[in-house]
């Protein structure tokens, strides 16, 4: 890139810059206070069956919701030491100790305007045939995404559905499982 004119190394640099934000991560470095290089924010899920959101960092403060769902999609907006600041599906903000997240990707169906279930096609292409349809609330791993869509599983079910139809990802953000 040095070899290119100053001024074409200035109108490129913004589009690096949304790269790197739109990437997803790959390895983080894991500092001594419990911290980590990893963005902010990003989407990490639940690990186990039982989690703590709390009002504070740290475990003097008083529980605000316990979450029995393993693999709900959070999204990390801060880290303090061994905590993590995260907003749920429902917008609810709170902490939670990083030892229950991981940074397994997963995604949260979104609710229709009818209530219906979502469709997810063989291809992401809306007039690619239908594999399969999801209802509303169904948490899925997501193991692709590009553009408008991301390839999804749930119990040896896959296909592609519109990242607008879900809750867990970035727009435009890539990811690769």
């Amino acid at each position: 890139m040095n070899q290119l004119p100053f001024r074409t190394r200035l109108m490129l640099l913004p589009l690096l810059l949304v790269a790197a934000a739109t990437s997803a991560p790959t390895s983080a470095t894991e500092f001594a206070d419990g911290t980590t290089d990893l963005p902010k924010p990003r989407f990490v899920s639940i690990k186990s069956g039982s989690a703590m959101m709390r009002t504070g960092p740290g475990e003097r403060f008083p529980i605000m919701w316990e979450y029995k769902r393993a693999g709900l999609p959070v999204e990390v907006l801060k880290e303090y030491e061994i905590w993590r600041q995260v907003r749920d599906p429902a917008g609810e903000t709170g902490w939670m100790n990083k030892a229950l997240l991981t940074s397994q990707r997963t995604a949260i169906i979104t609710a229709t305007d009818n209530g219906q279930p979502r469709l997810l096609y063989v291809a992401p292409d809306v007039k690619s045939r239908i594999a399969w349809r999801i209802a509303p609330g169904a948490v899925v791993l997501v193991t692709l995404c590009e553009d408008m869509w991301c390839r999804v599983s749930k119990d040896g079910k896959s296909g592609y559905i519109l990242r607008s139809a879900m809750w867990g990802t970035y727009p435009r953000e890539k990811i690769e499982g």
